[in-house]
């Protein structure tokens, strides 16, 4: 049975919140290992779902014989899915690691994964910032020098994406929607008026 879009989305939205995305890294331990305070988890993990950066390109500007560099500015969606920043939790600053997830979409195939990680690597090449969610503006968010990617991928997933995966030696675990607690109901709202 192939991988649906709800599969995708189920999976988006899972990763998108710090618990789950925690419970992620324990399947491919040397990732876990990069969090700063397991005792304080809330505090050391930080997820950005559908990640924006502000890249800033050198552009050289010539005038009257001499070259002055200029950063230009472009603010990018990167192609991966959830970007997960690791924080100290007692001095509240970014740290230097960064795991990008790249979790496998409806029809992709091979290639077209393995390019979206690419594209990642050639844009956080150059010199970037990420564009953080209100709660977390007040950290610095310039990026490092070393990203991580870890690919998920479904049981239903082609294996050619599982053997190109090691092929390339990319880190990648295979999730099942089995596996995920199940979705809590909404709590109906009640007609009565509370107790006084």
């Amino acid at each position: 049975m192939p991988v649906k879009q709800s599969d995708y989305e189920t999976l988006l939205a899972e990763y998108s919140n710090r618990e789950a995305a925690i419970a992620l890294l324990k399947k491919y331990r040397p990732y876990l290992e990069k969090i700063p305070s397991m005792r304080r988890p809330d505090e050391s993990v930080i997820t950005l779902p559908l990640p924006v950066v502000r890249v800033r390109h050198a552009k050289p500007l010539v005038a009257h014989n001499t070259t002055n560099i200029s950063a230009l500015q472009e603010t990018v969606c990167l192609p991966c899915d959830v970007a997960i920043l690791m924080c100290d939790p007692e001095w509240k600053i970014k740290m230097g690691v960064e795991i990008l997830l790249f979790i496998y979409r409806p029809h992709e195939d091979f290639s077209e994964l393995l390019m979206r990680w690419r594209q990642t690597q050639v844009l956080l090449a150059q010199e970037y910032e990420w564009l953080m969610p209100p709660r977390y503006q007040h950290i610095l968010s310039d990026g490092v020098d070393q990203i991580y990617p870890l690919f998920v991928v479904f049981p239903e997933t082609p294996q050619r994406v599982q053997r190109g995966l090691l092929g390339a030696t990319l880190p990648f675990v295979i999730e099942s929607l089995d596996s995920l607690s199940q979705e809590e109901t909404p709590a109906t709202l009640s007609t009565e008026s509370p107790p006084a």
